[in-house]
């Protein structure tokens, strides 16, 4: 392990420390001002399994073929970009991602991974051109609409960023995450109206899917320490606890930084990280959040990509 990976691995060991009073268990601890803060409720870092390793090595083998065609060798490129994702890799990702355009270039799904990354850095004009080629390609591409959205959201452009959100929420209103996204949105246009709104569509929509106790939570109508209780005790499996939790600490964060509360915000965007569920949506923009938080941390992680 490098000095740099080292010291951020310190760093979250102490954040976890911090939340969690050296205990993985539900509770309770005071801080110092009389803040009640609920201990983290943490669960064991994914690995990459044997399974992505060797699908890594499948899909390298059959791009290696000197009878694919460009369509055969685009989807290829895809997968394996995929793959690379899904496991943390992104400069391969990305770069497997641009293969797959030179081989198809109408390869809408790929200019949408292409658009995240961008807006994962900052570059959101090219973010945006990018999928505004996806849509061009593919005009019922939903998640080109949410991603679009959310480089609008952080390229502060509210009002767009609402538009293309709304239209995500409209083709499946039962999905809790498209109601987060659109909040987070509308928040930046009109904070009372949105969390009215919030409230309103978690009474019409709420349903058995997982997500919407976040949205209970983010709306005031669970306890934070509940949330956390039940989410330890439903979850079924390791990774199924990592997953929720980096979900719920993202969306957490989110509004404690509404709040104010920038500590706070930044643990939790670190506790949400430290699932290492690379290719959620929340674990992209926790590091985003982060980066925008402290530009120096962002720039560390370039000069490791460099």
């Amino acid at each position: 392990m490098n000095r740099r990976k080292q010291m951020a691995w310190l760093g979250w060991v102490s954040v976890l420390l911090v939340l969690s009073g050296c205990s993985s268990t539900q509770g309770s601890k005071q801080v110092s001002g009389g803040e009640d803060v609920p201990l983290a409720t943490l669960a064991v870092p994914q690995q990459i399994s044997y399974q992505s390793e060797l699908a890594l090595a499948k899909l390298g083998q059959m791009l290696s073929s000197p009878d694919l065609n460009p369509d055969q060798r685009a989807e290829l490129f895809y997968e394996r970009g995929v793959m690379f994702d899904r496991v943390g890799l992104r400069t391969m990702a990305r770069i497997d991602f641009s293969r797959a355009l030179r081989e198809r270039p109408d390869f809408a799904e790929a200019y949408n991974f292409i658009g995240v990354y961008l807006t994962q850095q900052q570059s959101f004009d090219e973010a945006y051109e990018a999928f505004d080629s996806a849509l061009e390609l593919a005009p019922d591409y939903d998640y080109a609409y949410l991603n679009r959205g959310i480089a609008l959201y952080y390229g502060k452009r509210p009002a767009m960023a609402v538009q293309d959100l709304s239209e995500f929420y409209r083709r499946r209103p039962e999905d809790p995450y498209r109601v987060l996204w659109l909040y987070m949105a509308e928040r930046n246009v009109n904070a009372d109206r949105a969390l009215q709104d919030l409230q309103r569509r978690y009474k019409q929509h709420a349903g058995n899917e997982w997500g919407w106790n976040i949205v209970g939570v983010v709306a005031g109508e669970q306890a934070e320490s509940d949330f956390f209780q039940m989410v330890a005790q439903q979850s079924e499996s390791n990774k199924e606890l990592a997953e929720r939790l980096c979900e719920a600490y993202f969306y957490l964060g989110k509004v404690y930084l509404a709040q104010g509360q920038v500590k706070r915000a930044a643990s939790y965007f670190k506790l949400s990280m430290a699932s290492n569920i690379y290719d959620f949506i929340e674990y992209r923009y926790a590091m985003l959040e982060l980066g925008l938080l402290d530009p120096s941390l962002e720039k560390a992680d370039d000069d490791e990509v460099m």
